[in-house]
């Protein structure tokens, strides 16, 4: 369908058809078609100033890519760019081949000069919540304007917690490189234990144990009470076959969190594999039902295969 067609079916679904929803869903479709062009952007604003009660119910209940769309542009209209930055992510998760942050005001110096960092780590977290594929050519290059944020927002507030969670997005879309230099980044300003947990998992992305570990002792050694970070590295130890180790670790998890079902069935897991104990194998069957998958069927291999 054209950008005319929608636009005019947009019309026609807000005043005859009486549907505000629908008329936003055509507006979205005609900003997919080229989220370059402006004019769709500008019936949005039209349709609010004719429907201003009916238009903000729609964006208010926003579930769906119209008013999800309605929501990031109007949003940006009236000042409030963290919501803009955070509705946009969602939109582009869910569609991530489509450009839409190609938009005229996403790059726009009022919006990239007010966003805060907090804001668009929360976009980029959106962009990864659909479970799609981003390591491809043509997402990275729908997703370069989100890229050049990035760039642009850090450069002015650079925010350590907030560029490591950017990192991760960096990550899943195969920029393993420029996800390693921005946490590189992050670390020149403060170094925080979530900057090491994110630059583990991009050298696990990338098949690299050892500097994944080295990766996970450093964030420990910042956080020496965070149990997580005793189970990740309990959990890399019997990748490794070193189930003797992986017990270790995992047992000094459980003692700073006894009450983590997860937790607990790793460590009697990796005992049981370790040392045979039946105690610990009786423990972990008592434990498995509560564990969520895949985790689950991983720690009954491990736990079930000593002796084979």
């Amino acid at each position: 369908m054209s950008t005319t067609g929608a636009l005019a079916l947009a019309q026609v679904m807000a005043h005859c058809g009486g549907s505000p929803a629908a008329a936003t869903s055509f507006i979205a479709r005609a900003v997919a078609t080229d989220p370059r062009d402006p004019e769709p952007y500008s019936a949005l604003e039209h349709l609010r100033r004719e429907l201003p009660a009916e238009v903000t119910a729609v964006v208010a209940a926003a579930n769906t890519i119209g008013p999800m769309l309605a929501r990031a542009y109007l949003s940006f209209v009236d000042g409030d760019m963290d919501e803009a930055a955070m509705s946009l992510g969602a939109v582009t998760g869910y569609q991530p081949d489509v450009p839409w942050a190609s938009a005229p005001w996403f790059g726009d110096e009022r919006f990239l000069g007010a966003v805060t960092p907090a804001a668009i780590a929360e976009a980029t977290m959106r962009i990864n919540d659909y479970d799609r594929d981003l390591d491809t050519d043509a997402v990275r290059e729908s997703l370069a304007p989100w890229f050049q944020a990035i760039e642009a927002v850090c450069d002015r507030h650079a925010d350590p917690d907030a560029m490591a969670r950017m990192a991760v997005l960096l990550r899943v879309c195969g920029r393993t490189d420029a996800s390693f230099a921005l946490c590189d980044q992050a670390d020149a300003v403060r170094r925080v234990p979530f900057t090491e947990v994110v630059r583990a998992g991009t050298w696990r992305h990338i098949g690299n144990r050892v500097e994944t570990a080295a990766a996970f002792r450093r964030a420990l050694a910042l956080d020496p009470a965070n149990w997580s970070l005793h189970l990740d590295l309990a959990d890399l130890a019997a990748e490794g076959d070193d189930f003797a180790e992986a017990a270790a670790l995992a047992t000094r998890g459980e003692e700073l969190e006894p009450d983590d079902v997860t937790m607990r069935a790793a460590a009697a897991a990796y005992r049981a594999r370790s040392t045979g104990s039946v105690a610990d194998l009786n423990t972990f069957t008592e434990l498995t039902p509560q564990v969520p998958e895949p985790y689950r069927r991983t720690l009954i291999d491990y736990a079930y295969a000593r002796g084979t």
